[in-house]
């Protein structure tokens, strides 16, 4: 199996949006570079990751859950080649944090915050074991200036994310984070 890249970001954009079209264009460059792609497997910019993805002929695997499809009826979007289902939300969420070799984070609400919080801080305690961490967009960049202030977070526990400012640059930086970790 390839490297696992796991993508978290939102459901609420639309297939005709610019989020979608960015989400879209790193699900294709992930496969072209040889990545499966691993997203919560439903609409939005998760979909449109999915379909960048399978379009370029990449594996894709949708993380779902009974909690979720309760709270909001939903199935997995037609992309996603391998489903894994979980009955609970936070088990969704801890298999789409914990198994995977580099994590990228677009935009998103409270779920794509709660997948970074949760990943940062398994970095920072070395509970997970070191992988790159992308923040993409200028919302992340916003969010962490403001949040990531010096007596609260140290310069290393900084060093733990990086901040993209296109999907071209999200996945050089996984790709070469990944060649040094084989190496």
């Amino acid at each position: 199996m390839p490297y696992v890249v796991a993508v978290f970001g939102s459901s609420a954009p639309a297939p005709d949006s610019e989020a979608y079209d960015e989400a879209r264009r790193l699900g294709q460059q992930l496969a072209e570079a040889g990545f499966a792609v691993a997203t919560g497997g439903y609409g939005g910019t998760m979909a449109a990751v999915s379909q960048g993805a399978a379009e370029q002929g990449g594996h894709v695997i949708g993380v779902t859950s009974g909690h979720m499809e309760r709270y909001r009826p939903m199935p997995a979007n037609e992309w996603v080649a391998e489903e894994i289902r979980h009955e609970a939300q936070r088990d969704r969420l801890m298999h789409l944090v914990l198994n995977n070799d580099a994590m990228i984070a677009l935009p998103g609400g409270i779920g794509t915050l709660s997948e970074v919080a949760l990943a940062w801080s398994l970095l920072q305690t070395g509970e997970m074991a070191a992988r790159p961490l992308v923040l993409l967009g200028s919302l992340w960049r916003e969010t962490i200036r403001v949040y990531a202030q010096a007596e609260y977070i140290r310069p290393r526990d900084m060093d733990l994310i990086y901040l993209a400012t296109s999907p071209e640059t999200a996945v050089a930086y996984v790709k070469q984070s990944l060649a040094v970790r084989g190496s």
